[in-house]
């Protein structure tokens, strides 16, 4: 069961943590309706692109992580597709036109209730700049990645599963390194 995008809650409506009837585990429950509000994992979407054998990093300029070296990647957005989210991403953060070529990892992160789809691509120019969420944008050749500045172990692991299959046309989705 999912959420009703049009169900109107009362100003004054009080919720509560319990286990609704019928389910296994706590949620978020009105205490006049029981309409129940389902908490699910962020999704976020990123690319590891190239310009011919250059890897494109964004030194980000919000937080968490300021000023540390990212894939373009971001928050999926309501009726968009994972696709359209990863292109959009690359454009608001490195102003970078692109094609995606195919899944190149889904990372699991309960910890912090997200899952990231990070896909492969390819510039389809090497003009790029920094948007608004951006410090600096720039094209890495593999021996130049800043590895000891990625912000998230994420983008480490997508850059080295990039670089396992870079010369591949096809090639599995990576999972979790384990």
């Amino acid at each position: 069961m999912s959420n009703d995008d049009h169900l109107h809650i009362p100003p004054d409506a009080s919720f509560s943590r319990r286990i609704p009837d019928q389910d296994d585990r706590e949620r978020v429950v009105c205490n006049t309706c029981d309409y129940v509000i389902y908490e699910n994992p962020k999704i976020v979407v990123g690319v590891v692109a190239t310009w011919q054998e250059k890897i494109l990093l964004v030194k980000r300029e919000i937080e968490p992580r300021r000023g540390y070296w990212s894939l373009p990647a971001g928050y999926l957005e309501l009726n968009e597709t994972a696709e359209d989210g990863a292109a959009r991403e690359a454009w608001e953060e490195a102003r970078a036109k692109l094609t995606i070529d195919q899944i190149l990892a889904v990372y699991s992160l309960p910890r912090i209730s997200q899952i990231q789809i990070i896909y492969r691509a390819k510039l389809c120019n090497p003009d790029v700049s920094a948007g608004p969420e951006s410090q600096e944008v720039t094209l890495f050749d593999w021996h130049n990645v800043p590895w000891q500045d990625l912000a998230f172990p994420t983008v480490g692991w997508a850059l080295n599963q990039y670089h396992s299959i870079r010369d591949k046309n096809e090639f599995p989705t990576f999972t979790n390194p384990r």
